[in-house]
């Protein structure tokens, strides 16, 4: 019998192997772009564009501009595009970049460590005035934000800041962001270290060079000898946190890989004590490793913090020594607990030298140009040359002699500007929101201050340490995951079944006293017209249930879902 003939086998489908790109780090030799983001600075240096801004696009205008220069690296000197009016936050994730572009511009004004004489405070308020429709807004990193900037005006501004010694460089972009310190540093009479040496040594060094002026993304830096830990150094991709060594005296502990945005994570200590004069290069060890080996393929995944958790503190530090110091770096110990709850330097205070300095709250950080000229202007009637900026959207009078005290606070009054604010003006922080972002999808400043005004008619008695930070999208600039009562602006459904504009909400995040992030219940969601009765409601309940010294963050952890709905 014939044997039966035998199918021939089936082809066996090939696989396509796709060639694993890595992460573009650098420093494992991935150099190739791998989106258009690290293209465009491939192509050209950020820093390369002011030439160009100053030679042709401020002479042509607005439509001269290139695309990959609009933006991208005009970031590199401090300008984004600011939001077309009349676009509602319901169109902010479907419409194409230029259809959310207007022809004009936010300018952020670099204030290293919040520093400014008064000089340079009432040529910040001058130019507002003049170029920016009198908008000039403190931002919770110690800058200050114009908007409606037009492009003809900008080498004009860049003119006047640079004279008074400001600038606007690498305030934005994929750089080495501002620098934030301690606003009482050198006159604060219970500080541990005086950071500002090297701010000014990391500025004069590196901002500005080529050297790091090209990171897979932004670079937040933090430096504080304060004990109130008063700079967010959780939350920054490099800190500095004064501490005192029992064997080298005075110093910093160093912490890195904080950040907040949609993927939050509190930076981790890596046990060392770093001496004052060392700062300036064990930050460069610190962004150095970033820029080689930071992950550049996906933007999402392109800060820091990302590659900190993926190599741990122990390894992180490893690289850094052997690769970057050459040397090892000394053990040290952490940073105390702060003993105060407010950490933003509200009220008068003496100074080292028996002077007085007096922090003041703004509303949610919004000022105009007028104001920021008669605080220049008040505070020299009163005997001061130094002014200071906060990252809790605050400003704080340096070197007020004592009999000058009461007048000064009478006068800021006046400006309501008070130095006496409630728990709500007091804590209360705002990003840009939708006036002007082209990011946001609700409103924030107007609603933040409007809040303010409720919860003191509701509540006057109310006078516990509260934060309440409004952000306009889910990418946490006002810092909401961080905050008692966090507020993330979304489209909600109203009760009426319409879409309106509301937050989702956190509740019991913390900085500084047992740094966490806040909790976030199933399904609560607020409208904006909700907003106050929501918290009016919570607030109540937790008078009601707190045990004795209970901080709101410590109660909304342990509540149940019925207390904070």
């Amino acid at each position: 019998m014939a044997a039966t003939p035998q199918k021939p086998a089936a082809a066996t489908p090939r696989r396509k192997v796709s060639r694993h790109r890595g992460e573009g780090q650098w420093a494992v030799g991935h150099h190739t772009p791998l989106n258009g983001n690290e293209q465009f600075k491939k192509d050209d240096d950020g820093l390369n564009v002011r030439t160009r801004i100053e030679t042709i696009y401020s002479k042509r205008g607005f439509d001269s501009i290139d695309p990959n220069d609009l933006r991208g690296r005009m970031r590199w000197w401090g300008l984004y595009t600011q939001r077309r009016p009349g676009i509602d936050g319901g169109k902010t994730a479907i419409l194409e970049p230029e259809e959310l572009d207007d022809e004009y511009f936010m300018l952020r004004v670099r204030i290293d460590g919040g520093r400014l004489t008064t000089r340079q405070l009432r040529v910040v308020g001058e130019i507002s005035q003049e170029f920016a429709r009198g908008t000039a807004d403190i931002t919770d990193r110690q800058n200050v934000q114009y908007h409606w900037i037009r492009i003809e005006d900008v080498p004009e501004i860049w003119n006047r800041l640079e004279a008074v010694g400001l600038s606007t460089t690498e305030a934005c972009g994929d750089t080495p962001r501002v620098v934030i310190g301690s606003p009482v540093a050198g006159i604060a009479q219970d500080e541990i270290i005086d950071g500002s040496s090297a701010i000014d040594e990391i500025h004069r060094r590196y901002i500005g060079s080529k050297e790091f002026s090209n990171l897979p993304r932004k670079f937040k830096t933090a430096i504080s000898g304060s004990p109130l830990l008063d700079v967010a150094h959780e939350i920054n991709d490099v800190a500095f946190v004064g501490v005192d060594h029992p064997e080298h005296g005075p110093g910093f502990d160093l912490w890195v890989g904080g950040g907040l945005s949609t993927n939050p994570k509190i930076g981790v200590r890596l046990g060392t004590w770093v001496p004052l004069d060392e700062v300036p290069d064990v930050w460069a060890g610190v962004i150095g490793i970033f820029r080689d080996y930071g992950y550049r393929r996906l933007r999402t995944r392109a800060r820091l913090k990302f590659l900190v958790a993926d190599w741990g503190p122990e390894k992180f530090r490893q690289v850094l020594q052997d690769e970057y110091l050459k040397r090892e770096l000394i053990d040290g110990p952490p940073p105390a607990e702060p003993v105060e709850r407010w950490r933003d330097h509200i009220g008068v205070h003496r100074q080292q030298d028996g002077r007085f300095y007096v922090g003041f709250a703004p509303r949610v950080g919004r000022v105009d140009g007028a104001t920021l000229t008669k605080i220049a202007d008040l505070a020299e009637a009163h005997g001061s040359g130094r002014v200071r900026t906060t990252v809790e959207q605050k400003m704080i009078v340096l070197d007020v002699e004592e009999d000058q005290v009461d007048s000064l606070v009478e006068g800021l009054e006046a400006l309501d500007l008070t130095a006496r604010p409630s728990s709500f003006r007091r804590g209360t922080m705002a990003c840009t929101g939708i006036e002007f972002c082209k990011l946001a999808i609700v409103e924030t400043k107007q609603r933040g201050s409007q809040l303010i005004d409720e919860l003191e008619r509701r509540l006057p008695d109310f006078d516990e340490p509260l934060t309440i930070n409004l952000n306009g999208c889910p990418n946490a600039c006002a810092r909401i995951q961080v905050a008692d009562i966090g507020l993330k602006g979304q489209l909600v459904v109203n009760s009426q079944g319409e879409q309106v504009e509301g937050y989702q909400v956190h509740l019991g995040g913390a900085l500084g006293l047992e740094a966490g992030f806040g909790r976030k219940v199933r399904g609560l969601k607020v409208t904006s017209e909700e907003l106050p009765d929501y918290i009016e409601r919570v607030l109540k309940r937790f008078e009601a249930e707190r045990e004795d010294g209970e901080r709101f963050a410590a109660w909304a952890a342990r509540a149940g879902e019925e207390s904070l709905t």
